[in-house]
């Protein structure tokens, strides 16, 4: 096993957040700013533990059919927030989100979706820099998209082509680039903060 699966393959199998998850660091801007850029109604922004927000995301969850868990938190590391969507994906996934929260600023986001595809995104100023998934990081999109080639390889994300082998673990690499790119690595200690959180659908 490599030391890159054991730092962060807490985040791949079955780990605390589950088959379906995203997060993404957003820099220089406070918690609740970042959650307002993501759509959160004010009015629901609360303090919470990890446990609390992810029971909240599970019953909105079986609320919506299982579309869209609503729920976010996030919480101050270093210069970056670190935002967490438990059953979500909208900053790395949903159009024109990433940008929305970019402006003015830098955000990687990595989401995990394992009955749909997982994503990689990194994006300046509401530009997206590069885009991929991590099972296929040489179909690559973006402004820049080799921009993390070589760091990419460094954490086995450096496949060329179909015939190149896939990653080992492809969300734990993921979440090793986003670690380079922002110099958080996420550890099982981000579970046990207490995140400002709220909801993009208070009536659910």
């Amino acid at each position: 096993m490599s030391d890159i699966d054991v730092k962060f393959g807490w985040l791949s199998g079955d780990g605390p957040l589950g088959a379906i998850f995203g997060v993404s660091f957003v820099r220089g801007l406070a918690p609740r700013e970042v959650l307002v850029r993501l759509g959160v109604d004010e009015s629901t922004i609360d303090e919470m533990t990890f446990e609390e927000l992810d029971e909240n995301a599970e019953e909105s969850l079986e609320s919506s059919d299982g579309m869209d868990a609503a729920w976010a938190g996030a919480v101050r590391m270093g210069d970056w927030t670190v935002l967490v969507e438990p059953g979500g994906w909208r900053v790395a996934a949903e159009a024109g989100v990433l940008e929305r929260v970019s402006r003015g600023t830098e955000v990687v986001a990595v989401s995990r979706h394992d009955y749909a595809s997982d994503d990689f995104a990194h994006a300046i100023d509401g530009r997206v820099i590069t885009r991929f998934e991590p099972l296929a990081p040489h179909l690559r999109s973006g402004d820049d998209p080799d921009r993390w080639i070589g760091e990419m390889r460094d954490v086995g994300l450096g496949r060329d082509g179909f015939d190149d082998p896939m990653p080992r673990d492809p969300i734990a690499a993921a979440f090793a680039l986003a670690g380079v790119v922002t110099g958080v690595d996420l550890s099982p200690a981000l579970l046990e903060m207490t995140f400002l959180a709220g909801t993009t659908n208070p009536d659910d």
